[in-house]
């Protein structure tokens, strides 16, 4: 059976990332995880290296062909927005955090972000009904949760908090992913120079994606208009199979064992216009919810086609839960009548 067009939406926003070699001689730690697995050397990637890849996705987005009921297939674009991140070091690193008050008079980290985000395509592209749904899950929430997280500490299980983010604002008042990041490296300008083997395997990021238009163009064509929040990890800790001494679960492979993606895991390697080989990481999503998703469109008529889904959505619950995490955007797409979790 052909790919499914969420599958070809996948792997057409999975990051193939730059990877670096590091020796275990570069660990001072005797006890560090690469000594313990008895690596002489690990793969790794710089998160520089990982933004970069999202800078032609924020400003032309990201292309995905979508086969229609008719026949035709057309070609989606998605703009990236960073919708939450969590970094954790395993060394602490001092940064400087930003926080504001809501309108309830509750403090909350915040970033401050532009208006000029050339999102008007995206606030066309979602309809009135959805902001306000949008707004109402916001204030239905701002009761329990004002978008705040802990100080940064030293967790013995996840390591040093360096940075995290949610995003709070409605869809159509973000700015994408490449502008986002500069922003909150203002403040934790480690984000544009730490390694993957640098952070604890509780680091993770989550990206929301939102059509923008589509390459016949379509008017009016509501079953293009499904948006997607896909997970991702970012320590190297995962790069390879994990192991029970990572300290906390991860269903990382749970995209690759569905039978979506490579079937060589998430390492590939890319030939270069040279001809020489250039080893790459991929980062394929971990998670994923979904909304607006029309079901007949987007997936195969196989029964393991939605099974595929669910633990994706279920893998995305499970991480959530495990660090005690509120995420904005998982509640919405969850909460929401057309949110799709199977």
């Amino acid at each position: 059976m052909s790919c499914s067009n969420l599958e070809r939406f996948l792997q057409c926003v999975t990051p193939f990332i730059p990877s670096h070699t590091l020796s275990q001689n570069c660990f001072s730690d005797p006890n560090s995880l690469w000594q313990h697995l008895g690596k002489d050397a690990t793969e790794y990637f710089t998160l520089k290296d990982l933004w970069d890849c999202y800078y032609e996705w924020s400003a032309y987005g990201a292309s995905a062909p979508v086969t229609l009921e008719s026949g035709d297939t057309v070609i989606q674009y998605y703009v990236p927005y960073l919708s939450a991140i969590q970094i954790y070091t395993k060394k602490s690193i001092g940064a400087t955090r930003t926080r504001r008050e809501d309108s309830d008079g509750a403090e909350f980290e915040s970033d401050s972000w532009s208006d000029d985000s050339g999102s008007d395509n995206l606030s066309r592209s979602l309809s009135n009904d959805s902001s306000k749904a949008w707004d109402a899950v916001s204030v239905d929430s701002s009761s329990d949760h004002d978008g705040s997280w802990p100080t940064p500490t030293r967790d013995n299980k996840l390591g040093y908090l360096y940075l995290q983010y949610t995003e709070m604002a409605s869809p159509y008042a973000r700015v994408p992913l490449m502008e986002k990041i500069p922003e909150l490296a203002r403040t934790h300008p480690e984000l544009m120079t730490l390694k993957s083997v640098e952070l604890s395997p509780a680091s993770w990021m989550a990206v929301s994606w939102y059509p923008i238009y589509t390459i016949p163009s379509r008017k009016n064509d509501k079953d293009l208009e499904a948006c997607f929040l896909t997970y991702h990890t970012l320590s190297s800790s995962f790069q390879d199979c994990a192991t029970e001494s990572d300290n906390i679960d991860t269903e990382k492979d749970i995209y690759w064992c569905c039978g979506w993606g490579s079937t060589e895991g998430n390492r590939c390697k890319k030939k270069n216009n040279h001809g020489s080989s250039s080893s790459s990481v991929m980062l394929p999503p971990f998670g994923l919810a979904t909304y607006k998703m029309q079901e007949d469109l987007w997936l195969n008529p196989d029964p393991c086609e939605y099974e595929k889904v669910s633990y994706l959505y279920s893998a995305a619950d499970s991480w959530l839960k495990q660090l005690n995490v509120y995420h904005h955007d998982f509640n919405f797409f969850t909460q929401h009548p057309t949110a799709t979790t199977l």
